[in-house]
């Protein structure tokens, strides 16, 4: 059974991209565009991994993320900032919201199939200095 993927972006350029790439490694793909259909699609479809945009309609990213980590289903499935914020501060900001890490827009489309491989397994290459929650920075 393929893994179960929700895939939470606003911008459907950055959208599409992620799907076919993922689509192309075998991965089953839930979509949502907004932050309160994310958290929706999160309860009743419960993905292996959920990739979030940090800016998002109605609910941002942090708002999402804070709510479903507050649920006990949701303690364990990864949840992923998908953003192009990739600013000094931000790194820390993303993993203090709740999130396993981050991954950078625009995607390299060869390094990120491997990116998410290695949330699913939950192993992280650490950038933050050995910290808990470690991110991964392709």
């Amino acid at each position: 059974m393929p893994r179960k993927l929700l895939i939470v972006e606003d911008n459907q350029d950055n959208r599409e991209l992620a799907i076919k790439v993922l689509k192309n490694k075998g991965y089953e793909i839930i979509e949502a565009v907004d932050g309160e259909e994310a958290i929706e699609k999160a309860i009743s479809e419960k993905p292996d991994l959920i990739l979030l945009d940090i800016s998002l309609p109605k609910l941002d990213g942090y708002e999402v993320a804070k709510r479903l980590k507050s649920m006990e289903e949701f303690q364990e499935i990864p949840i992923v900032a998908f953003t192009a914020h990739a600013m000094k501060g931000d790194r820390e900001k993303v993993i203090a919201g709740g999130f396993e890490g981050y991954i950078s827009k625009p995607i390299n489309v060869r390094e990120f199939p491997d990116q998410i491989m290695l949330y699913l397994r939950g192993k992280r290459e650490s950038v933050l200095g050995g910290e808990e929650k470690q991110d991964i920075d392709c």
